[in-house]
């Protein structure tokens, strides 16, 4: 059944604020939407992204578990789910998500070779790096999503997503984004090297200092890392030597 012009709006303009990391603003349009229309996958789709970036996990796991019951081949809701099992530590169910999700979407791609969609990974994750090149972070992070669905192996994308989400002022994601990094390839040491930036972003001070303390013990060449450390420490000696 089509949306009404009306409905597309409500999903949209949900969709434009999940995008902008306004989740609070995204929830109001589509669950009015999903009140006249409680089948349509979309909906149930966004507001599980709202739900994860207000740090709702156990309600953006049932929104996304509605979408797929819904649309079994929604390959964007199984990828997410296996993503927000993944922060919930149910390593088994993710792993199993992400593999239904790859023999799910093998008929639509079954054209494209592994060459080809590397391609396309690349020049998404291209038009990422432009968009954070001129300031413009969500732009970015859209990019490169895009890139990671046709590379999800592509370490170093998401990497560059996790900056992306921090500097759009979303660190609850780009965290998870760098965590996710670090699970599936613990010697991505400039993730380590992030993933402490994003957390004394926040205020989390002694995170940030074990991120990039474990750095420096798996790469002692690690610079940066380094000079983080030395930052750390004159804080907190301003402060008295509180942290």
């Amino acid at each position: 059944m089509r949306l009404t012009a009306r409905e597309r709006l409500a999903l949209q303009r949900g969709q434009l604020h999940v995008e902008r990391g306004d989740s609070e603003a995204a929830l109001a349009p589509l669950q009015e939407l999903l009140a006249a229309r409680p089948h349509l996958a979309d909906a149930h789709y966004w507001v599980a992204l709202a739900h994860e970036d207000r740090g709702d996990l156990d309600a953006a796991s049932r929104s996304l578990e509605e979408a797929l019951r819904l649309n079994p081949r929604y390959s964007e809701a199984r990828l997410a789910l296996a993503c927000v099992y993944e922060q919930k530590g149910d390593w088994a169910r993710a792993r199993s998500l992400a593999e239904g999700t790859r023999a799910t979407a093998a008929p639509a791609r079954g054209r494209l070779d592994a060459t080809t969609l590397g391609k396309l990974a690349n020049l998404h994750a291209a038009l990422g790096d432009a968009y954070r090149e001129v300031g413009e972070p969500e732009e970015a992070a859209a990019a490169y999503r895009k890139a990671l669905e046709h590379g999800p192996s592509f370490h170093d994308v998401r990497l560059r997503l996790g900056m992306a989400l921090r500097e759009a002022g979303r660190p609850r994601q780009a965290i998870a984004e760098l965590e996710r990094v670090l699970r599936a390839d613990p010697r991505q040491h400039a993730a380590r090297v992030q993933l402490g930036v994003t957390h004394w972003s926040v205020g989390r001070q002694a995170e940030a200092r074990a991120a990039w303390e474990a750095a420096l013990v798996a790469d002692p060449s690690l610079d940066e890392a380094r000079s983080y450390l030395r930052m750390a420490a004159g804080a907190s000696r301003e402060c008295g030597g509180t942290s």
